[in-house]
């Protein structure tokens, strides 16, 4: 089997496996709807006040929400010794782990995309700022994704690395969520949003071209422990 026939059966079997578990994809999508829905209950239901919130709001929660995903990456795969087989393949662990780390965003952070104007309605963001955040989490969740992934990978040997991982990925998580509320906020100021979506842009460049490299390394380090 070439590269590209592994990338997709790899990816066609997490997505098959998220699919038939539930909690993988169900669990976030609840925490982001119940989280970002709590909010006017606890700021109130003043329109200026949340909609000068509700951009922060929405980004900090889709970040913790794709974070509760992250820790399960591997650990299946660790778990059931499928992990290793990947290791001892012949095939270079690049487009393996870049096709793991793919799936992982098509069933936390692409959702939560789709989910968040129906949230963003619900806050009162204003209209000007609907568009804008959609793609900003399109681009920043798949960022958190990559970033996950090395985290999930440092940690995937340890039985209870849900705090370390926490510890790990949400320093790096920052940049991301600077920008990402940024653009939305830009957009509804009537200023320039587009540097902030380049900048997020230019960081999922990096993480496509870096971050398999440090998720592999990381994945050979926790299994010959």
């Amino acid at each position: 089997m070439g590269t590209g026939a592994v990338m997709f059966a790899v990816l066609r079997r997490d997505l098959q496996a998220a699919l038939r578990r539930g909690s993988e994809w169900s669990n976030p999508l609840l925490f982001f709807l119940m989280v970002c829905s709590l909010f006017p209950l606890g700021i109130g239901p003043e329109r200026q006040q949340l909609a000068v919130l509700a951009p922060g709001i929405i980004w900090v929660v889709a970040l913790l929400a794709s974070m509760m995903a992250t820790d399960g990456l591997f650990r299946g795969d660790y778990d059931d010794a499928t992990l290793e087989q990947l290791l001892l393949s012949p095939l270079p662990l690049y487009p393996l782990v870049l096709a793991k780390t793919f799936g992982h965003w098509l069933v936390s952070g692409l959702p939560l995309s789709l989910l968040s104007p129906l949230l963003a309605t619900i806050l009162q963001l204003p209209s000007e700022g609907l568009a804008v955040l959609m793609v900003s989490l399109l681009l920043g969740t798949a960022v958190l994704s990559f970033i996950g992934a090395i985290g999930a990978a440092l940690t995937v040997g340890l039985r209870k690395g849900g705090l370390l991982l926490s510890l790990i990925v949400l320093p790096l998580y920052i940049p991301v969520l600077i920008f990402g509320s940024a653009a939305v906020k830009s957009a509804i100021d009537g200023m320039a949003y587009l540097p902030p979506l380049a900048v997020l842009a230019a960081l999922l460049m990096a993480a496509l071209a870096l971050a398999p490299l440090a998720i592999g390394g990381a994945l050979r380090i926790s299994v010959d422990q």
